[in-house]
């Protein structure tokens, strides 16, 4: 890591005063459909080892997610969302992490998929973290970006946000754009817009490429590794956990579309952020991977 390079940008980050929040008012036409912040036991289902799955207190809205030598853990919604605003309150684990791999993520069914990841990459410690974002549209996917967060992510809750419309898919964190994924179809771009998708979060064993290519294994003395999950919330979010629910939130997406007229070029996130984000943190990005990809996806000569 650029030590200097990291200095900057703590120092860019004290100037900046203002907080973005990205924020959408597709649904107005499907109230019915929209939840607000939700307890974790009303929402939530585990799906693996159970084990490995903590709720510190009795009446706790609250969950830890624990990877021993046996097995890592995970949970899902019960519901499906299709558009809205998905926030989720995360404590990375403490110490050395290296080989861990620890997820926020939305996801629907099938081969054709679309996904929306939040991947925080492990490390020893002292080291930083790498949160790694990805997007999946009908089975397509390859697109990660990597990121080191400008601050310490095992000492407290910190927000990880997706902000998801018609238009576009911002990815924040504290409220800051990391990523922005736009609706560029009309360039031959799948976009999501017509599976609903779950939200779920895990933590498993990844030592064979999270840390450093994976030359960085698990240290199994320093487990069993647990990160916190708190303050889930799906306001402004469709629910589409039905196909009437789906399509009536196809429907008010639809009609919002047709009452602005289309969709708006630069609305919905701090374009300036997310350039000192990119700036000062970026430490992968596939557009740029001329390796793997040349020339470059269509996305990525496109404006927002």
């Amino acid at each position: 890591m650029n030590l200097c390079r990291c200095h900057r940008a703590q120092c860019a980050l004290a100037m900046l005063l203002t907080v973005s929040c990205f924020t959408t008012s597709v649904f107005a036409a499907a109230r019915r459909n929209f939840i607000p912040a939700s307890s974790f036991r009303d929402e939530f289902v585990v799906t693996w080892a159970p084990n490995n799955v903590r709720f510190p207190e009795v009446n706790s809205d609250a969950l830890q997610l624990v990877l021993d030598q046996n097995t890592g853990s995970g949970f899902a919604s019960k519901d499906s969302f299709l558009f809205g605003n998905i926030d989720m309150e995360m404590k990375l684990i403490p110490g050395d992490s290296a080989g861990t791999v620890t997820t926020f993520y939305l996801s629907s069914e099938g081969s054709n998929h679309d996904e929306l990841d939040f991947e925080f990459l492990g490390n020893t410690s002292g080291q930083p973290y790498a949160l790694q974002t990805n997007v999946f549209s009908s089975g397509i996917g390859g697109r990660e970006q990597r990121i080191f967060l400008w601050f310490d992510p095992t000492k407290d809750f910190h927000t990880y946000s997706v902000r998801w419309s018609p238009y576009r898919v911002v990815f924040l964190v504290d409220g800051t754009p990391i990523r922005v994924f736009s609706n560029n179809e009309a360039v031959g771009v799948p976009y999501m817009r017509n599976q609903p998708m779950r939200v779920f979060s895990s933590i498993f064993n990844g030592d064979s490429w999270a840390t450093q290519g994976g030359a960085v294994k698990i240290e199994w003395s320093h487990g069993p590794f647990a990160a916190s999950y708190r303050g889930f919330s799906a306001s402004n979010a469709c629910r589409a956990s039905s196909s009437a629910g789906a399509v009536a939130c196809v429907r008010a997406a639809s009609n919002h579309i047709s009452a602005t007229g289309g969709m708006p070029k630069q609305k919905g996130f701090n374009r300036r952020r997310l350039n000192w984000v990119k700036r000062n943190f970026m430490i992968y990005d596939y557009c740029k991977d001329v390796a793997r990809y040349s020339p470059a996806p269509p996305e990525c000569t496109r404006e927002f």
